[in-house]
């Protein structure tokens, strides 16, 4: 049994203040009012610091120098490294690649999701940040993988293609992702596309068929094509107002369908760099933190010096202006890390500390239908992380069990 005693708890809703939390195992046992009189048990004594839901990023890519399209195992060394931010649970992010390393990282995935080991962060199914994206939307996305959803179907439904091509190979069909994919589609949460290509709203009844989430992003789409995507079965948005047309009053574009419709949840980077916190709290304010989620985007040069170099899927990065970039200087994501993201909503923004908590954990448990996850409500999974006064992470624990301690 684990007693922490005196911190304040982030509770659906509410922060109750200097009170106690018991963990049993892998369960929170009670929540009461108050310290704790017991005497001294493993981990009791915050006071000052705040208990909150361990925090879920459902769009990362690499941290502390690693990428999940890396050499090796990137996906348990991402597990084993992002509890140091507070994280308990992550959808490991690809970029568009060849269908051998796609195939790759999801057989880590899976391998992890069957085998967890304790102490390192849950591997939730992933987000394919796919093919099938906009060309001039498509970022630090590599332009020699995309392809044509209308012709990757055509070639899927006539059985063209495979899956045994080496990982740095140039040529394959839309096809071979789409068997990638479909394989391994128990492992995939997430998948991004741009709906206004030939045949994108085709594959988004594709997917979701298959029981998959299909992320609108890296898109030139308007309003109404966006609109078309959401009506097809799109519930989710990859990182708002990052690679997509800017919202402007005559031409609301992706993002204006998006912050009207209630059945699409939105990732926001909330970075402080990628979007402006006054623009992060409009978009909050239209959704409202039940159906926004806080991301980092995170690449390998998150949680390094800034003066750190890395890579992309294969593509060298470096920091510049607080975000990471290609050489020649097009953004490839963020450097930020999920406590900095914290920081930055109850900081920059404006967010209340139970507002931002949701957008951390909460609501992307729920649109990923974790049961007992993404709270502090006895009964839940003991996923959590305590923060000192300045919201840095001092201990973070997954399954009952000390994940990270700082020091």
């Amino acid at each position: 049994m684990i007693v922490l005693s005196g911190a304040e708890l982030v509770l659906p809703g509410r922060i109750l203040p200097a009170a106690t939390l018991v963990i049993d195992g892998d369960r929170i046992a009670e929540i009461r009012p108050g310290s704790a009189s017991a005497p001294a048990l493993p981990g009791i004594g915050f006071p000052g610091h705040y208990i909150l839901p361990g925090f879920i990023d459902v769009h990362v890519h690499g941290v502390d120098g690693v990428d999940s399209l890396s050499e090796g195992d990137p996906v348990a060394w991402l597990a084993a490294h992002l509890p140091r931010y507070g994280v308990t649970g992550f959808c490991p992010a690809t970029v568009a690649c060849a269908p051998a390393a796609l195939d790759r990282t999801l057989n880590q995935v899976r391998h992890a999701r069957k085998a967890p080991k304790p102490r390192r962060a849950r591997v939730l199914p992933a987000h394919v940040e796919s093919n099938f994206i906009s060309r001039e939307y498509r970022g630090a996305q590599p332009a020699g993988c995309l392809r044509s959803p209308a012709r990757a179907l055509e070639e899927w439904t006539s059985g063209q293609g495979g899956v045994d091509k080496e990982p740095d190979a140039a040529h394959f069909n839309g096809a071979e992702i789409l068997r990638v994919i479909e394989r391994s589609a128990p492992d995939v949460a997430y998948v991004t596309l741009a709906p206004e290509l030939h045949g994108a709203l085709n594959l988004v009844d594709w997917l979701v068929t298959r029981g998959l989430r299909v992320g609108l992003g890296h898109s030139a789409a308007t309003y109404d094509q966006g609109m078309a995507a959401i009506a097809a079965g799109a519930k989710h948005a990859t990182h708002l107002f990052n690679r997509m047309p800017a919202l402007s009053q005559r031409e609301p574009g992706l993002a204006g369908a998006v912050l009207q419709s209630d059945e699409v949840v939105c990732e926001i980077i909330c970075d402080g760099v990628h979007v402006h916190p006054a623009l992060v709290r409009t978009a909050v304010a239209a959704k409202h933190p039940a159906r926004s989620v806080a991301i980092t985007d995170g690449t390998a040069l998150a949680g390094l010096p800034p003066d750190s170099r890395s890579s992309l899927g294969g593509q060298r990065i470096r920091v510049q202006g607080g975000a990471a970039v290609l050489d020649d200087g097009t953004v490839a994501g963020s450097v930020a890390t999920m406590d900095h993201v914290l920081r930055t909503l109850v900081g920059p923004v404006g967010l209340s500390l139970v507002d931002a908590a949701t957008m951390c954990a909460t609501t992307p448990a729920l649109e990923l239908g974790l049961v007992g996850r993404g709270v502090l409500a006895v009964g839940a999974i003991a996923d959590l992380v305590v923060l000192d006064e300045r919201f840095h992470v001092v201990q973070t624990y997954i399954g009952g069990e000390l994940a990270y301690a700082r020091g």
